[in-house]
């Protein structure tokens, strides 16, 4: 007997915080604009990271992985992080 799947389940999200939260930045003329997509965790092993992304960008730009602030934690969504010159990216 063939069992069912559920093949529009979500995967299990880590319950751990992450080492990086996801960026895209698409830039519009003179403008940057920061949408959080997604987050990064770090392997136990220190050989790399799962990213797990809630929005995949289709229109170009860029991703970008930052550590997560502080004050981004009591938020659900942070409207935007440090400028690009801040940032160093």
């Amino acid at each position: 007997m063939a069992r069912q799947q559920n093949r529009n389940s979500k995967p299990a999200r880590e319950s751990r915080p992450p080492a990086f939260i996801a960026w895209h930045v698409d830039e519009k003329g003179e403008k940057k604009f920061w949408t959080r997509i997604g987050a990064a965790w770090d392997h136990k092993d220190g050989e790399g990271f799962t990213l797990q992304l809630d929005l995949v960008p289709v229109n170009g730009g860029r991703i970008i992985l930052r550590t997560p602030r502080e004050d981004e934690e009591d938020q659900a969504e942070a409207d935007q992080p440090q400028t690009e010159q801040e940032a160093g990216a």
